[in-house]
């Protein structure tokens, strides 16, 4: 099993993407194609002791800043790490890709140089969250900020092959994020996907409003990448703040102080189910290809487990059911 990583992709490249990628090859049976600017490469991975057999390096001399955008991989760095690991997994010279670089860059080289698979229109980020009983799959959570009520539709049903193949849920439930769970709640997308899903997708249990997403209501919960990317960011910054701000007010009690000694290990759990970290990539569901987009600020701990959920998703021959999914 080969997986290629952009060792250029995000805030802390190439140290933490090398530094995790030496933590997962040490854990999974995998090798590991390192793809940017060899001598950057080398010389961070001098700070490590790892097996030489199961790291390869790909010379790419150009990188697609967070900045830049999106087809700057198509136009102007044809040469940039995330074009030429794309080219890879294209070229069938590795079973996944993972960036934690620029995520439009990557969706568009993945779009553009991968295809779409037949029965979708347009490519959805998935993203696993937490939730009071078991994790939930949401998806589109970027790719797509103008979405049709037919993408929706198309999302589904990936993110039921996704569930049913990778989180093992027989029978997932799926839920269209809405604000109001009448059916006739919505702007006009919404109302459309609605009837849609409920023509078309008999795992559909009606709209979910946003304070049940982390409830375990649904399996599966579908929305545009507009809603979704917000969604997203809200849910990251209020688990960094309800963080912080348990802490300060620990400190402010001797007795809190005694509390939070005797439950260190249930928050250390708690803080576990909710830490980005701990799921490591998003997949990019509907490109001819398995790519997983990572966190920007991905540490080590998170790029090592992209590569396991890349690891998970080849074992479960995740591609084959998709195109299985969209073609029945």
């Amino acid at each position: 099993m080969k997986i290629v990583v952009d060792a250029m992709g995000g805030d802390f490249a190439p140290q933490n993407v090398i530094a995790g990628v030496v933590e997962a090859i040490k854990e999974f049976d995998v090798t590991i194609v390192l793809v940017g600017i060899e001598p950057r490469i080398q010389e961070e991975l001098k700070k490590h002791s790892y097996p030489a057999d199961r790291i390869e390096i790909v010379h790419a001399p150009e990188v697609v800043e967070m900045h830049e955008p999106a087809t700057t991989v198509i136009r102007q760095k044809k040469n940039s790490s995330i074009t030429i690991g794309v080219n890879l997994l294209k070229e069938k010279k590795c079973d996944a890709f993972i960036s934690a670089g620029n995520t439009g860059a990557c969706v568009a080289a993945a779009t553009f140089i991968l295809g779409l698979i037949k029965g979708v229109d347009r490519p959805g980020i998935g993203c696993i969250l937490p939730s009071l009983l078991e994790p939930t799959f949401i998806i589109d959570m970027g790719a797509n900020t103008a979405a049709k009520p037919e993408h929706l539709l198309q999302y589904a049903k990936m993110a039921k092959a996704y569930a049913q193949t990778v989180l093992g849920r027989p029978q997932p439930k799926i839920a269209l994020l809405n604000i109001g769970e009448e059916e006739s709640k919505g702007t006009g997308l919404e109302k459309e996907a609605h009837k849609l899903l409920e023509e078309n997708e008999a795992a559909f249990i009606g709209n979910m409003e946003a304070n049940e997403i982390y409830t375990g209501k649904a399996d599966c919960i579908v929305c545009d990448g507009y809603v979704g990317n917000i969604t997203l960011k809200v849910s990251e910054g209020l688990v960094e703040s309800i963080g912080k701000l348990v802490k300060r007010e620990i400190k402010k009690n001797p007795i809190a102080i005694l509390g939070a000694l005797l439950l260190k290990s249930s928050m250390k759990d708690a803080r576990k189910s909710v830490d980005y970290s701990e799921y490591g990539g998003a997949p990019l569901l509907g490109v001819d290809g398995l790519v997983l987009i990572s966190h920007g600020r991905s540490s080590p701990k998170a790029i090592k487990n992209a590569i396991r959920a890349a690891k998970r998703e080849i074992d479960h021959n995740l591609l084959s059911k998709l195109k299985s999914e969209m073609a029945a």
